[in-house]
């Protein structure tokens, strides 16, 4: 039985389409430590803070 180049054409993008799907479906879960880094934004002007100090933005750097 020979296979025509048209079947596995409509298999691979049959495929790609499944995959996309399934990688849609994964993005839309919420990731553990999304909490956290929303946590570690400054709350007056929106950039991340780095490291246990205060936000630029209080000290007048800014």
């Amino acid at each position: 039985m020979r296979v025509s180049a048209c079947d596995v054409i409509i298999k691979i993008v049959t495929l790609f389409l499944v995959g996309m799907g399934v990688l849609a479906m994964f993005g839309k879960l919420r990731f553990p430590g999304q909490k956290r880094l929303q946590s570690a934004r400054c709350r007056s002007c929106g950039r991340y803070r780095i490291g246990k100090g205060p936000c630029p933005c209080k000290q007048g750097k800014r």
